[in-house]
């Protein structure tokens, strides 16, 4: 059962994101808040598998308290979710952290199966928000893509096919599957993934690979 925190300080929003989830036979909602020091104090109270987080929040904004979730001892996967597509949200939900984001007007069933995926260690981004992010990349890539090869030197060739599978957005069990290993053993590559590139989480890795331009 996944357990999910949801926090918004539209309590509509709370109610009608808790009755989605809800609705799921595998999740569970465990706790809602109305701004972020309350989603930080519910998330160290409760043990949370994934938190959906509003940007624009009271006392603590989407951002601080990803970034504040981010660094539990035992941190949930980080969806965020906003009304505005814009661009320094995209980038500074990532760089706080984020596996995941989402704007209110994703279908229903997109928000559910983003749960499941971060839950499941993987990550997910609203199309918009991934194009965003490409171009960006494309636009800056020269001394990105310098500092990114430089840090993916420091993969073995077995990490690096990891990294360029979970680049294109594939679960554990995916890539367990597409090179033949046991996915715990794929988990302990990932693990060791994030640590030598110095990044907080799967989706960082990936942006890290693309830039590099890593394929498989």
């Amino acid at each position: 059962m996944i357990r999910a925190l949801i926090a918004d300080d539209d309590a509509l929003v709370r109610l009608g994101l808790a009755d989605l989830l809800d609705g799921d036979d595998g999740i569970e909602v465990v706790a809602q808040a109305a701004d972020g020091l309350e989603a930080v104090a519910l998330a160290t109270a409760h043990r949370v598998d994934v938190a959906l987080v509003d940007v624009r929040m009271p006392r603590m904004d989407g951002i601080a308290a990803t970034a504040r979730l981010r660094a539990l001892p035992h941190p949930p996967g980080v969806i965020t979710l906003t009304t505005f597509d814009l661009d320094e949200y995209v980038y500074s939900a990532l760089a706080a952290g984020a596996d995941g984001f989402l704007l209110k007007d994703t279908d229903p069933a997109e928000i559910l199966r983003a749960v499941h995926l971060v839950a499941a260690g993987s990550a997910m981004l609203h199309p918009s928000a991934a194009r965003r992010v490409i171009d960006r990349f494309h636009r800056t890539g020269r001394p990105e893509a310098t500092a990114a090869r430089s840090r993916l030197d420091r993969l073995t060739p077995r990490e690096r096919d990891v990294l360029a599978l979970l680049a294109q957005g594939q679960t554990n069990a995916d890539i367990a599957g597409h090179l033949h290993m046991r996915e715990s053993t794929v988990k302990a590559h990932v693990s060791r993934i994030l640590t030598a590139l110095d990044v907080t989480n799967r989706v960082q890795a990936a942006l890290m690979a693309r830039d590099a331009d890593l394929t498989p």
